[in-house]
């Protein structure tokens, strides 16, 4: 499991770096608009980009750490046991609609790679978000899916 965990931090780390890159981005777009009153060609585009791959790569650590919303109005009052269950449950459905999103932005990649589609401003092609928001959404499936069979304890696995 300490893979999993080692692979999620890296997404985040990953996905840390391009909020960075978000952030010099629109500072140099800013202060190139305010002092030359130019923009950069294809900022937003850019922006935009490395926003969707960001938000993927969040998704394995997320997972992890059981950081999603989990709406217990109905189940506040139920047993230990019970909210057990139910949230590997939770986790099943989560590993099974990530599986879908997986496969379906790996075929969106691969349909935007043959297609050649390219950003209007920038010229950057499309795929390239698609692959990067592929592997991530695939190791939150494998967790989820390890969490469904397994429970959600990954650190006793260290002392084991």
């Amino acid at each position: 499991m300490n893979i999993l965990k080692f692979l999620a931090n890296l997404c985040a780390i990953l996905a840390g770096s391009l909020l960075t890159v978000i952030t010099l981005v629109t500072c140099g777009n800013l202060i190139l608009r305010n002092t030359t009153g130019d923009s950069m060609a294809g900022a937003f585009e850019i922006t935009a980009m490395t926003t969707g791959a960001a938000i993927a790569l969040f998704m394995p650590l997320s997972q992890i750490r059981q950081g999603h919303i989990i709406v217990d109005f109905f189940t506040a009052n139920v047993s230990d046991a019970t909210n057990a269950k139910l949230d590997k449950l939770g986790a099943l459905v989560l590993a099974l609609v990530f599986g879908l999103i997986t496969w379906r932005t790996g075929v969106g990649g691969l349909s935007s790679y043959r297609a050649g589609s390219e950003y209007m401003l920038t010229g950057a092609s499309e795929w390239w978000v698609y692959a990067a928001m592929t592997p991530p959404f695939a190791l939150t499936s494998v967790i989820g899916l390890r969490q469904a069979l397994f429970g959600f304890n990954f650190d006793s696995e260290q002392h084991a």
